[in-house]
């Protein structure tokens, strides 16, 4: 089982993530390509916080199709190219996580792989 770490010597985390995660070797790792806005039908949802949604289900899919959970993610990566989006983001995030808090990093880019894209999401999960 990972432990999440959030040591009382640096600063309590802003929102809902955890400042480490370790786990053992053991088990299987799961590393999450990054998951963008398209639906299954390959629509592109509109506006950042749909897209930053269906990201998500897009990410819970994978977890899904590999036999993990939500609760198995230790950490995760959002970028998004919409200034400002970082309290959306999160908000979304915990919602989607449902209180689970991973190791997580935000990056705001200048871009990502199609211009209509807002945001991506990669991960890794580990189950022992």
């Amino acid at each position: 089982m990972p432990l999440f770490l959030n040591p009382v010597s640096v600063a309590a985390p802003n929102s809902q993530y955890s400042h480490g995660v370790e786990h053992s070797a053991r088990g299987r790792r799961l590393l999450i390509s990054g998951q963008v806005g398209l639906r299954q039908d390959g629509t592109l949802a509109e506006g950042v916080e749909a897209q930053l949604g269906q990201c998500w289900d897009n990410l819970i899919e994978v977890l899904r199709a590999a036999g993990m959970e939500v609760t198995d993610l230790v950490k995760v990566t959002i970028f998004v190219t919409v200034p400002n989006a970082i309290a959306l983001s999160r908000r979304v995030r915990e919602q989607k996580l449902d209180g689970h808090a991973p190791a997580a990093t935000f990056v705001q880019v200048a871009g990502l792989a199609r211009p209509d894209f807002l945001a991506e999401i990669e991960g890794e999960a580990v189950r022992e």
